[in-house]
């Protein structure tokens, strides 16, 4: 009770509360999802992360990818000190510049990034039936190697979390004009977040311009979207962002399955065959 009031008036008058208490206290993921994604839509990127924290108990993760995107996301994570846990992917067959500037993200921020790695002994039965560069054979044959080194691993970074926060941007490519910039990833039982999703490739680079903000070297010699060595190439003036990725194949999907839904694992017919991939990787 305020210094003068009475108790009469207090007990009369009802509080109206100032916001919705936490959602995380009850609620499916989609209306979850439909509450964040009213919330968030009107803010900037840097406000959704930082709103998302508020509203969400649990650990959020943030896969670092060290895309232009994922670099800005990281430099507001550490900016505005959001308590987000950043990931990144080591599949064991990036850039040697993307290792630079993973060492330069960390000093530059004061902040490491925790690894996640492919698991040794699948990783291990892969390269001995496909060969180090078997993804080359086949459609079948690269998903394996993405489900292997970067589709797992996410389960495992993602096992347990509220939130999943990604770098995708709607104009990257037709399969991600659909992500939302609020989603439910049902197969992993979390809601994923895109804060850039309808932001442009030059937005982003106007942030990374005023803020210094280190990005790899591989995108001024015209590398778009950078991703393992032997699965990116540059791209010529006018073509998709994604179309550097996995060009050998006819396919007119870029996506590896990171960002696609899962399909259940058909079960092996045979004890030493290996489970056929989940949805296709890019």
């Amino acid at each position: 009770m305020l210094e003068g009031e009475s108790r009469e008036s207090s007990e009369n008058e009802t509080v109206q509360p100032s916001r919705p208490a936490p959602i995380a206290l009850g609620g499916t993921l989609a209306s979850k999802a439909k509450f964040l994604n009213a919330a968030l839509e009107t803010l900037s990127p840097a406000d959704r992360m930082a709103r998302l924290r508020r509203e969400l108990r649990g650990r959020i993760v943030f896969t670092l990818g060290f895309g232009i995107e994922g670099q800005v996301l990281f430099h507001w994570i550490c900016e505005r000190d959001i308590d987000i846990d950043v990931v990144t992917l080591d599949t064991g067959r990036l850039f040697p510049e993307t290792y630079v500037l993973w060492a330069e993200t960390e000093r530059r921020y004061g902040r490491k990034i925790r690894a996640v790695y492919p698991d040794h002994v699948a990783l291990e039965r892969l390269v001995s039936k496909r060969g180090i560069d078997g993804f080359y054979a086949s459609k079948q044959a690269r998903e394996a190697c993405c489900d292997v080194r970067k589709t797992r691993p996410l389960d495992r970074a993602l096992a347990g979390a509220s939130a999943w926060i990604a770098g995708l941007r709607a104009d990257q490519s037709l399969e991600r004009r659909d992500a939302g910039l609020v989603s439910v990833d049902a197969s992993r039982k979390t809601i994923k977040v895109n804060p850039l999703f309808d932001w442009s490739r030059d937005a982003v680079m106007a942030v990374v311009a005023a803020n210094k903000i280190p990005i790899n070297p591989l995108h001024a010699k015209g590398f778009a979207s950078i991703g393992c060595a032997p699965c990116t190439r540059a791209i010529q003036p006018g073509e998709p962002e994604r179309n550097g990725r996995w060009w050998w194949e006819n396919s007119g999907s870029r996506e590896c399955g990171l960002h696609l839904p899962r399909r259940p694992a058909r079960a092996p017919s045979k004890p030493d065959e290996q489970p056929a991939a989940f949805a296709g990787c890019g």
